[in-house]
């Protein structure tokens, strides 16, 4: 997988549910809510950081929330499973 710091992604509000994310729920990341009252099929995500040698990254949700969105950490692994698979974009532009 090529993630990049800034890049944007797309997961199913179902498929981050699922995701065992340490200390943090769904309630407190929104997801459930985004996806249900805006009727979105995918949530937007931004990478914050990316270890490959670790297998792990830094997501937040994207747009951010009003007092920001918390950051959360998910194997890069977990990540590609759950990933919808269409191009994203770069925040502040370019192609990813």
């Amino acid at each position: 997988m090529d993630l990049q710091q800034g890049t944007c992604i797309l997961l199913e509000p179902e498929a981050v549910d699922d995701l065992a994310i340490e200390g943090l729920d769904s309630a407190s990341l929104s997801i459930r809510q985004a996806g249900a009252d805006q009727g979105q099929a995918e949530v937007m995500f931004q990478v914050i950081g990316v270890d490959h040698s670790g297998d792990r990254c830094w997501l937040r949700r994207w747009p951010l929330a009003r007092h920001g969105s918390p950051v959360f950490e998910i194997s890069l692994h977990q990540l590609e499973a759950r990933r919808h698979h269409r191009p994203s974009a770069r925040v502040g532009g370019g192609e990813a």
